[in-house]
Protein backbone atom coordinates (compact mmCIF):
# COMPACT_ATOMS: atom_id res chain seq x y z
CA UNK A 1 0.00 0.00 0.00
CA UNK A 2 1.09 3.31 -0.55
CA UNK A 3 0.43 6.36 1.81
CA UNK A 4 0.17 9.64 0.62
CA UNK A 5 1.20 12.47 3.12
CA UNK A 6 -0.39 15.65 3.03
CA UNK A 7 2.26 17.47 5.29
CA UNK A 8 5.61 17.40 4.58
CA UNK A 9 6.52 17.79 8.26
CA UNK A 10 9.16 15.55 9.99
CA UNK A 11 7.29 14.77 13.05
CA UNK A 12 4.02 14.14 11.00
CA UNK A 13 5.88 11.45 8.85
CA UNK A 14 7.34 10.06 11.25
CA UNK A 15 4.33 8.93 13.39
CA UNK A 16 2.79 7.67 10.20
CA UNK A 17 6.01 5.13 9.80
CA UNK A 18 5.28 4.26 13.37
CA UNK A 19 1.84 3.00 12.02
CA UNK A 20 2.73 1.13 9.63
CA UNK A 21 5.63 -0.47 11.74
CA UNK A 22 3.02 -0.94 14.30
CA UNK A 23 0.88 -2.91 11.88
CA UNK A 24 3.94 -5.20 11.02
CA UNK A 25 4.85 -3.63 8.06
CA UNK A 26 7.89 -2.21 6.54
CA UNK A 27 7.67 1.94 5.87
CA UNK A 28 10.03 3.07 3.16
CA UNK A 29 10.11 6.58 2.67
CA UNK A 30 10.31 8.04 -1.08
CA UNK A 31 10.76 12.07 -1.00
CA UNK A 32 9.48 13.06 -4.41
CA UNK A 33 9.36 16.73 -5.73
CA UNK A 34 5.89 17.43 -5.55
CA UNK A 35 4.85 14.90 -2.47
CA UNK A 36 5.68 12.80 0.17
CA UNK A 37 4.92 8.94 0.26
CA UNK A 38 4.92 6.56 2.30
CA UNK A 39 5.37 2.30 1.35
CA UNK A 40 4.14 -0.09 3.42
CA UNK A 41 5.52 -3.28 2.43
CA UNK A 42 4.86 -6.52 3.53
CA UNK A 43 2.26 -9.53 4.05
CA UNK A 44 -1.30 -8.33 1.88
CA UNK A 45 -3.50 -10.39 4.15
CA UNK A 46 -2.82 -7.32 6.52
CA UNK A 47 -2.95 -4.68 4.00
CA UNK A 48 -7.11 -3.50 5.22
CA UNK A 49 -5.65 -2.41 8.06
CA UNK A 50 -3.50 0.36 6.75
CA UNK A 51 -6.70 2.01 4.98
CA UNK A 52 -7.77 2.70 8.40
CA UNK A 53 -4.89 5.64 8.03
CA UNK A 54 -6.55 7.40 6.06
CA UNK A 55 -8.55 9.33 9.22
CA UNK A 56 -5.01 10.73 10.35
CA UNK A 57 -4.87 14.46 9.39
CA UNK A 58 -1.92 14.62 7.89
CA UNK A 59 -2.61 11.27 5.45
CA UNK A 60 -3.67 12.36 2.15
CA UNK A 61 -4.53 9.20 0.52
CA UNK A 62 -3.92 5.34 1.04
CA UNK A 63 -4.05 3.17 -1.98
CA UNK A 64 -3.02 -0.31 -2.97
CA UNK A 65 0.22 -0.87 -5.02
CA UNK A 66 -1.04 -2.94 -8.22
CA UNK A 67 2.16 -4.31 -9.84
CA UNK A 68 4.30 -6.93 -7.99
CA UNK A 69 7.24 -4.52 -7.42
CA UNK A 70 5.94 -2.02 -4.57
CA UNK A 71 9.00 -0.03 -4.19
CA UNK A 72 10.97 -0.15 -7.93
CA UNK A 73 7.15 0.63 -10.15
CA UNK A 74 6.29 3.82 -10.91
CA UNK A 75 3.24 3.91 -8.99
CA UNK A 76 5.53 4.62 -5.85
CA UNK A 77 7.46 7.07 -7.74
CA UNK A 78 5.92 8.76 -10.98
CA UNK A 79 8.83 11.48 -11.36
CA UNK A 80 12.23 9.34 -12.35
CA UNK A 81 14.74 8.65 -9.81
CA UNK A 82 17.85 10.46 -10.20
CA UNK A 83 21.12 8.32 -8.10
CA UNK A 84 24.01 9.97 -7.11
CA UNK A 85 27.43 8.46 -7.62
CA UNK A 86 30.87 10.39 -6.10
CA UNK A 87 30.95 13.77 -8.38
CA UNK A 88 28.40 12.63 -11.13
CA UNK A 89 24.81 11.36 -10.80
CA UNK A 90 22.59 8.62 -13.14
CA UNK A 91 19.19 9.46 -14.05
CA UNK A 92 17.25 13.06 -14.76
CA UNK A 93 18.87 14.93 -17.51
CA UNK A 94 22.28 13.63 -17.27
CA UNK A 95 23.42 11.10 -19.71
CA UNK A 96 25.94 8.51 -17.82
CA UNK A 97 28.60 7.01 -19.70
CA UNK A 98 30.52 3.94 -17.56
CA UNK A 99 33.30 3.08 -19.90
CA UNK A 100 36.50 0.84 -18.94
CA UNK A 101 37.99 -2.66 -19.86
CA UNK A 102 36.23 -5.55 -19.43
CA UNK A 103 39.22 -6.89 -16.61
CA UNK A 104 41.69 -5.08 -14.90
CA UNK A 105 45.02 -6.22 -15.66
CA UNK A 106 47.63 -4.14 -14.86
CA UNK A 107 48.51 -0.49 -13.40
CA UNK A 108 49.69 0.42 -16.54
CA UNK A 109 46.40 -0.27 -18.44
CA UNK A 110 43.55 0.83 -15.93
CA UNK A 111 44.93 4.16 -15.53
CA UNK A 112 45.63 4.80 -19.11
CA UNK A 113 42.38 3.97 -19.87
CA UNK A 114 41.07 5.50 -17.04
CA UNK A 115 42.47 8.70 -18.46
CA UNK A 116 41.09 8.34 -21.95
CA UNK A 117 37.77 7.92 -20.86
CA UNK A 118 37.23 10.59 -19.01
CA UNK A 119 39.23 13.04 -21.73
CA UNK A 120 36.54 11.78 -24.51
CA UNK A 121 33.36 12.78 -21.70
CA UNK A 122 33.26 9.37 -19.73
CA UNK A 123 31.75 10.28 -16.29
CA UNK A 124 32.14 6.73 -14.65
CA UNK A 125 35.37 4.11 -15.15
CA UNK A 126 34.27 0.35 -15.42
CA UNK A 127 36.53 -2.66 -14.78
CA UNK A 128 36.31 -6.03 -13.15
CA UNK A 129 38.39 -7.13 -10.55
CA UNK A 130 36.47 -10.23 -10.22
CA UNK A 131 35.80 -11.95 -13.58
CA UNK A 132 32.78 -14.92 -13.71
CA UNK A 133 33.58 -16.82 -16.47
CA UNK A 134 32.36 -19.87 -18.14
CA UNK A 135 35.54 -21.71 -18.13
CA UNK A 136 37.18 -22.25 -14.67
CA UNK A 137 40.00 -21.86 -16.44
CA UNK A 138 39.80 -18.58 -17.83
CA UNK A 139 41.01 -15.66 -16.29
CA UNK A 140 39.19 -15.02 -13.29
CA UNK A 141 40.50 -11.03 -12.59
CA UNK A 142 42.87 -9.60 -10.46
CA UNK A 143 40.72 -9.89 -7.15
CA UNK A 144 41.76 -6.97 -4.58
CA UNK A 145 44.96 -6.12 -6.29
CA UNK A 146 42.67 -5.27 -9.27
CA UNK A 147 40.22 -3.09 -6.23
CA UNK A 148 43.51 -1.65 -5.69
CA UNK A 149 44.06 -0.58 -8.86
CA UNK A 150 40.62 0.46 -9.77
CA UNK A 151 40.94 2.97 -6.61
CA UNK A 152 44.16 4.20 -7.96
CA UNK A 153 43.23 5.06 -11.47
CA UNK A 154 39.72 6.48 -10.33
CA UNK A 155 41.49 8.74 -8.22
CA UNK A 156 43.88 9.51 -10.86
CA UNK A 157 41.52 10.63 -13.28
CA UNK A 158 38.90 11.92 -10.63
CA UNK A 159 35.85 9.92 -11.41
CA UNK A 160 33.78 7.21 -9.66
CA UNK A 161 33.97 3.60 -10.60
CA UNK A 162 31.79 0.84 -11.10
CA UNK A 163 33.18 -3.15 -10.34
CA UNK A 164 31.14 -6.29 -10.32
CA UNK A 165 30.91 -8.19 -7.06
CA UNK A 166 30.00 -12.11 -7.56
CA UNK A 167 29.68 -13.50 -3.76
CA UNK A 168 28.42 -12.89 -0.73
CA UNK A 169 31.79 -13.39 1.10
CA UNK A 170 33.60 -10.95 -0.75
CA UNK A 171 30.95 -8.16 -0.50
CA UNK A 172 32.48 -5.88 2.40
CA UNK A 173 35.84 -5.66 0.56
CA UNK A 174 34.92 -4.85 -2.77
CA UNK A 175 31.79 -2.36 -1.22
CA UNK A 176 35.21 -0.86 0.91
CA UNK A 177 36.46 0.16 -3.02
CA UNK A 178 33.53 0.38 -5.31
CA UNK A 179 31.50 3.69 -6.06
CA UNK A 180 28.98 1.17 -7.59
CA UNK A 181 28.06 -2.31 -6.78
CA UNK A 182 27.66 -4.22 -10.18
CA UNK A 183 25.28 -7.20 -10.41
CA UNK A 184 26.20 -9.26 -13.22
CA UNK A 185 24.01 -11.55 -15.06
CA UNK A 186 24.00 -14.51 -14.02
CA UNK A 187 23.52 -12.90 -10.32
CA UNK A 188 20.45 -11.49 -11.05
CA UNK A 189 18.31 -13.79 -9.44
CA UNK A 190 21.33 -14.75 -6.69
CA UNK A 191 18.68 -13.23 -4.11
CA UNK A 192 20.82 -14.01 -1.15
CA UNK A 193 23.57 -11.70 -2.77
CA UNK A 194 20.30 -9.34 -3.79
CA UNK A 195 19.49 -8.78 0.33
CA UNK A 196 23.10 -8.06 1.01
CA UNK A 197 23.69 -5.30 -1.33
CA UNK A 198 20.20 -4.27 -0.43
CA UNK A 199 21.80 -3.82 2.71
CA UNK A 200 24.86 -1.46 1.62
CA UNK A 201 25.00 2.28 1.12
CA UNK A 202 26.15 1.68 -2.20
CA UNK A 203 24.60 2.25 -5.30
CA UNK A 204 23.75 -1.36 -7.47
CA UNK A 205 24.37 -1.48 -10.76
CA UNK A 206 21.84 -4.34 -11.73
CA UNK A 207 22.00 -6.09 -14.93
CA UNK A 208 19.27 -8.52 -16.81
CA UNK A 209 19.91 -11.94 -17.09
CA UNK A 210 20.35 -13.57 -19.91
CA UNK A 211 16.80 -15.41 -19.80
CA UNK A 212 14.87 -12.78 -17.51
CA UNK A 213 11.33 -11.32 -18.04
CA UNK A 214 11.16 -7.49 -17.38
CA UNK A 215 8.61 -8.49 -14.28
CA UNK A 216 11.36 -11.07 -13.35
CA UNK A 217 14.59 -8.66 -13.36
CA UNK A 218 12.20 -5.56 -11.28
CA UNK A 219 11.31 -8.23 -8.83
CA UNK A 220 15.69 -8.65 -8.31
CA UNK A 221 15.43 -4.63 -8.14
CA UNK A 222 12.70 -4.89 -5.48
CA UNK A 223 14.66 -7.83 -3.44
CA UNK A 224 17.46 -5.18 -3.29
CA UNK A 225 14.89 -1.83 -2.29
CA UNK A 226 12.96 -4.10 0.09
CA UNK A 227 16.27 -4.20 2.54
CA UNK A 228 16.77 -0.28 2.16
CA UNK A 229 18.85 0.15 -0.44
CA UNK A 230 16.68 2.45 -2.98
CA UNK A 231 20.00 3.49 -5.77
CA UNK A 232 19.31 0.92 -8.16
CA UNK A 233 20.31 1.70 -12.13
CA UNK A 234 18.59 -1.24 -14.48
CA UNK A 235 21.24 -2.05 -17.23
CA UNK A 236 20.18 -4.02 -20.41
CA UNK A 237 23.10 -5.95 -21.85
CA UNK A 238 21.12 -8.79 -24.09
CA UNK A 239 19.45 -11.65 -23.77
CA UNK A 240 19.84 -15.01 -25.05
CA UNK A 241 18.11 -15.88 -28.40
CA UNK A 242 18.54 -18.60 -31.46
CA UNK A 243 20.79 -15.78 -33.02
CA UNK A 244 24.35 -16.40 -33.48
CA UNK A 245 25.70 -13.62 -35.41
CA UNK A 246 25.67 -11.49 -32.52
CA UNK A 247 26.73 -12.37 -28.51
CA UNK A 248 23.29 -11.97 -27.51
CA UNK A 249 20.36 -10.37 -28.78
CA UNK A 250 20.23 -6.62 -27.51
CA UNK A 251 16.63 -5.55 -26.73
CA UNK A 252 16.58 -2.38 -26.76
CA UNK A 253 12.70 -2.18 -26.09
CA UNK A 254 13.71 -2.67 -22.37
CA UNK A 255 14.03 1.35 -22.62
CA UNK A 256 10.42 2.63 -23.28
CA UNK A 257 9.39 -0.47 -21.30
CA UNK A 258 10.60 0.30 -18.33
CA UNK A 259 10.48 3.74 -18.31
CA UNK A 260 6.70 2.90 -18.02
CA UNK A 261 7.46 0.17 -15.88
CA UNK A 262 9.76 2.11 -12.88
CA UNK A 263 11.49 5.16 -11.86
CA UNK A 264 14.61 3.47 -11.84
CA UNK A 265 17.12 5.07 -14.11
CA UNK A 266 17.69 2.67 -17.13
CA UNK A 267 21.35 2.12 -18.72
CA UNK A 268 22.14 0.31 -22.10
CA UNK A 269 25.35 -2.28 -22.33
CA UNK A 270 25.88 -2.35 -26.48
CA UNK A 271 29.42 -4.55 -25.85
CA UNK A 272 27.92 -7.35 -23.93
CA UNK A 273 24.81 -6.91 -26.13
CA UNK A 274 26.70 -7.15 -29.30
CA UNK A 275 29.79 -8.87 -28.60
CA UNK A 276 31.61 -7.21 -32.01
CA UNK A 277 33.23 -3.85 -31.21
CA UNK A 278 31.60 -2.71 -34.92
CA UNK A 279 28.09 -3.06 -33.72
CA UNK A 280 28.66 -1.20 -30.74
CA UNK A 281 28.59 2.52 -31.70
CA UNK A 282 25.36 1.97 -34.14
CA UNK A 283 23.69 0.23 -30.40
CA UNK A 284 24.66 2.95 -28.37
CA UNK A 285 23.31 5.73 -30.55
CA UNK A 286 19.94 3.87 -30.59
CA UNK A 287 19.99 3.97 -27.27
CA UNK A 288 20.48 6.96 -26.49
CA UNK A 289 17.78 8.21 -29.50
CA UNK A 290 15.39 5.85 -27.56
CA UNK A 291 15.75 7.31 -24.16
CA UNK A 292 18.15 5.73 -22.11
CA UNK A 293 19.68 7.43 -19.02
CA UNK A 294 23.24 6.08 -20.04
CA UNK A 295 25.99 3.02 -21.74
CA UNK A 296 28.38 0.84 -20.38
CA UNK A 297 30.87 0.49 -22.77
CA UNK A 298 33.91 -1.68 -22.84
CA UNK A 299 37.36 0.45 -23.81
CA UNK A 300 40.86 -0.91 -24.00
CA UNK A 301 43.96 0.80 -25.44
CA UNK A 302 44.97 -2.97 -26.80
CA UNK A 303 41.85 -4.85 -27.89
CA UNK A 304 43.63 -7.24 -29.32
CA UNK A 305 45.83 -8.56 -26.15
CA UNK A 306 43.04 -7.61 -23.65
CA UNK A 307 42.66 -10.84 -21.45
CA UNK A 308 39.46 -10.97 -21.70
CA UNK A 309 36.44 -9.74 -23.64
CA UNK A 310 38.70 -7.62 -26.53
CA UNK A 311 36.55 -8.57 -29.65
CA UNK A 312 33.98 -6.44 -28.20
CA UNK A 313 36.01 -3.68 -26.46
CA UNK A 314 36.57 -0.39 -28.29
CA UNK A 315 39.58 1.26 -29.46
CA UNK A 316 40.45 4.69 -27.71
CA UNK A 317 39.68 6.76 -31.37
CA UNK A 318 36.55 4.66 -31.87
CA UNK A 319 35.35 5.44 -28.47
CA UNK A 320 36.47 9.16 -28.75
CA UNK A 321 34.01 9.19 -32.22
CA UNK A 322 31.14 7.39 -30.55
CA UNK A 323 31.39 10.62 -27.43
CA UNK A 324 30.94 13.37 -30.59
CA UNK A 325 27.98 11.37 -32.27
CA UNK A 326 26.18 11.15 -28.87
CA UNK A 327 25.93 14.86 -28.20
CA UNK A 328 23.93 16.16 -31.03
CA UNK A 329 21.42 13.18 -30.40
CA UNK A 330 21.45 13.76 -26.46
CA UNK A 331 20.21 17.80 -28.17
CA UNK A 332 17.31 16.15 -28.86
CA UNK A 333 16.53 14.05 -26.27
CA UNK A 334 17.26 16.99 -23.63
CA UNK A 335 20.16 15.66 -22.34
CA UNK A 336 23.61 15.92 -21.60
CA UNK A 337 27.05 14.20 -21.05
Amino acid sequence: MIIVMASRKQEDIDHVKSKVEEMGFDAHLIEGVQRTVIAAVGDGRGKERLQSLESLAHVEQVMPILKSYKLAGREMRPEGTVIPIGNTSIGGDTFSVMAGPCAVESREQIVETAKIVKAAGAQILRGGAYKPRTSPYSFQGMEEEGLKLLKEASEVADMPFVTEVMTTESLDLVADYADVLQIGARNMQNYGLLKAVGKKDVPVFLKRGMMATFNEWLMSAEYIMAEGNHNVIMCERGIRTFETETRNTLDLSAVPVLKKLTHLPVVIDPSHGTGHWDYVSPMALAAAACGADGLQIEVHPNPEVAVSDGPQSLKPKVFNQLMDNLRPILKVTGKSL
